[in-house]
């Protein structure tokens, strides 16, 4: 490693110090982009077309996105309003949360839209489509990506799906876990074991509640619903 460190360091010396030597290594690279022209103008293009296309792309989406969330505002009016029809579909005028849900997927307000969709649908008794939109949704927001999870449980219980139900909201609790929304999704998961007469998994939701948050509101009505599914599960 020494002996190359040193012979690099005495080549660029002689070419700093030899103009001679300068010239014959400026040569050579001239010569290098002489034969190799055509393959660097291609790589020029292809890095200039990849940063334009980044560019252009990212300035799409940007648009893409506003004008999602300015189609949204109408919709969303009508969903607070409890126009749930005018909501989803729309009002002939302004377009509704399925449609800004589907033509606009990718961007943020897209997948905003397809949330506020699913809890649309879950009001209206429309289960399996409330499941199908809040499945697509996914948010970095912690609070509001579990409280997705949750809902689905509260559409796959609808369905008669407990044990799914069961499992979408011990996800819900276990995503970024907190004190105050665990405890909550802990005891639906609870009441969708016991619904599926899985009482043991039922027992051990509402005893997660009772060690892990202690200081959870909550606390007490585990316990009595752990002694009860304890007992239940004692007779099977």
């Amino acid at each position: 490693m020494a002996k190359e460190t040193v012979k690099k360091h005495n080549e660029f010396e002689e070419i700093v110090e030899n103009p001679d030597a300068l010239a014959d290594r400026l040569a050579q690279s001239e010569d290098f982009v002489k034969r190799n022209k055509g393959t660097l103008l291609g790589v020029f293009i292809a890095i200039a077309a990849l940063i334009v296309g980044g560019f252009l792309y990212y300035n799409y989406r940007s648009s893409q996105n506003r004008e999602a969330q300015e189609a949204m505002f109408q919709a969303v009016h009508y969903f607070e309003a409890d126009s749930l029809g005018k909501a989803l579909n729309g009002d002939g005028q302004y377009e509704g949360l399925l449609t800004i849900a589907d033509d606009y997927s990718g961007t943020d307000a897209g997948n905003l839209a397809r949330y506020y969709a699913g809890v649309a649908l879950l009001q209206e008794g429309k289960f399996a489509e409330a499941v199908e939109q809040l499945e697509d949704f996914e948010s970095d927001d912690y609070l509001l990506q579990a409280r997705a999870y949750s809902l689905m449980g509260d559409a796959l219980l609808e369905q008669g799906k407990d044990g799914e139900a069961a499992d979408m909201y011990m996800k819900a609790a276990n995503h970024n876990a907190n004190e105050y929304f665990s405890p909550q999704y802990l005891m639906k998961a609870g009441t969708a074991f016991e619904v599926g007469n899985n009482f043991k998994s039922a027992a051990e939701a509402y005893d997660k509640i009772i060690n892990d948050y202690a200081t959870s509101a909550l606390v007490t009505d585990a316990k009595k619903y752990k002694a009860r599914a304890e007992a239940l599960a004692g007779t099977n």
